[in-house]
């Protein structure tokens, strides 16, 4: 049973090729079921996963309700289940997926933080670029804003991927896909000040070689939990509070462009979203800009 869940997590690394936030996220939740399954005596020898159906599955995620997991958290374990027998079923392992019949509980959609402009220049304006790590922590803070990219997209970039000519970055999404996301000339000028300067200390400073963009201290790549305790540090610094995160950044960058009149799939793009629906959540968060802005400022709201 155990080595099926290491053929799915294998499954997920090498051909699916999902980053290992995402990896860790299902092996924790398919952990959590097989916990399930042996306090209801159902791991003995001879089991098999012909044996859980979407009865089973329901009594699971009604435990997971009275031990005070919110309806989000549940879905998201119900999603890592399908995942998991659709690939169980793929491999022959079973029949068919019983977490199909499973409905997930119903969610309140809801609309990601959003910076104002003054905000987000306040935020650009923390890090001290007197410094080499201000520098680099500047560089990436407008880096975000200027693309809109995932922080796990941002760690990844190489210097090889920056076009410094035309203003653009190659960047590899989900699943591996790239796309060319552009650089506004504030974020072009913080990352040519970074390679001019802190970069290169960091790399000397360590004796060290790599392609990677933005470098720790130690002269390695950046990770996604650095680029994180960055954004946090900056956004408390200037007293807009630890909720802002990097993808908040990529909230605003969609938000800003599509309220200044950007095209929604020209903004999907540069967002590497598969589907539209995915970038169209960003245009409810205008017009709930649009009648924030209206009740503040028209005289008869």
């Amino acid at each position: 049973m155990h080595a099926d869940v290491d053929h799915f997590l294998t499954y997920l690394r090498q051909a699916r090729r999902v980053s290992a936030h995402t990896v860790r996220g299902y092996a924790r939740d398919i952990a959590q079921f097989v916990d399930f399954l042996e306090s209801q005596k159902l791991l003995g020898e001879g089991f098999d996963w012909h044996q859980v159906d979407y009865l089973m599955l329901r009594k699971y995620l009604g435990q997971l309700g009275r031990g005070g997991y919110h309806r989000r958290s549940i879905a998201r374990k119900l999603s890592a289940l399908r995942a998991f027998f659709k690939f169980l079923v793929k491999q022959k392992v079973v029949a068919a997926n019983p977490a199909a019949q499973v409905t997930a509980p119903k969610l309140d959609k809801r609309l990601p933080r959003v910076l104002e402009l003054k905000e987000v220049e306040r935020l650009l304006s923390a890090p001290d670029p007197a410094t080499p790590k201000g520098l680099r922590d500047r560089a990436v803070l407008e880096t975000l804003y200027a693309t809109g990219v995932r922080a796990a997209e941002l760690v990844g970039i190489n210097l090889s991927d920056v076009n410094w000519e035309a203003g653009e970055i190659r960047v590899r999404g989900k699943r591996n896909r790239e796309r060319i996301v552009l650089l506004g000339q504030p974020a072009l000028a913080a990352l040519q000040d970074y390679c001019a300067v802190a970069r290169e200390v960091f790399l000397k400073e360590n004796n060290a070689a790599t392609d990677a963009l933005f470098l720790n201290q130690g002269g390695t790549r950046l990770t996604t939990r650095s680029v994180h305790r960055i954004v946090v540090a900056s956004a408390n610094h200037v007293g807009l509070g630890a909720a802002v995160t990097p993808h908040t950044l990529r909230h605003t960058f969609a938000t800003h462009l599509l309220e200044a009149g950007a095209d929604l799939r020209i903004v999907q793009e540069l967002m590497g979203h598969v589907s539209l629906s995915s970038t169209q959540v960003y245009t409810r968060v205008s017009r709930e800009h649009l009648q924030r802005v209206y009740a503040k400022a028209h005289p008869r709201a």
